[in-house]
């Protein structure tokens, strides 16, 4: 049976980073808006505000969701590249999902998506192999490097999409 949280499986780390397995999560960032535009296409509101799972987020929260979750890692990156292994500031993902802004029509946050990831991906595509190792350190998970945190979010952008358009394929949502 499959685990509705986790439609792509939890995620696993590779500590052994390649430039081509680099590239590869770099566009998986890049194509993220229109996975995510895609996944959304069509969906009337009452679709959009369908749970993927009981208990989990609808599509309209998850859209909101990574453009909150991304806009942080954004942030991180740049905090990383800039200061010398600065602690950042987590947030209650949950409690802002259920925030009044969460309740806005998806295309808000897919333009975000679409700015924000032109950046993500100009900044990423240009660093080094070592500015890779650069880190921050989250509060609750320590230490943590920038290669470590792009596979996170390359994982991400896959996991939540797939929320979405397994949910319209269980549901027969074409």
């Amino acid at each position: 049976m499959e685990d509705l949280r986790y439609p792509l499986g939890k995620f696993t780390h590779d500590p052994d980073s390649t430039p081509q397995k680099r590239a590869a999560w770099i566009a998986d960032i890049r194509d993220l808006p229109g996975h995510a535009r895609a996944a959304v296409a069509g969906l009337a509101d009452a679709q959009l505000d369908t749970p993927y799972r009981d208990g989990g987020w609808t599509p309209r929260q998850v859209i909101h969701h990574l453009a909150d979750s991304h806009m942080n890692s954004f942030v991180r990156f740049k905090l990383a590249l800039t200061e010398e292994g600065p602690t950042i500031k987590p947030y209650a993902e949950k409690l802002w999902a259920e925030l009044p802004d969460s309740t806005l029509g998806v295309s808000c946050s897919l333009e975000l998506l679409e700015g924000l990831h032109a950046r993500w991906t100009a900044l990423l595509s240009a660093l080094r192999p070592e500015q890779f190792e650069r880190t921050f350190v989250h509060p609750e998970g320590g230490v943590q490097k920038l290669d470590r945190a792009l596979q996170v979010y390359a994982w991400h952008c896959r996991h939540h999409v797939a929320h979405i358009t397994r949910l319209r394929a269980r549901k027969g949502w074409a």
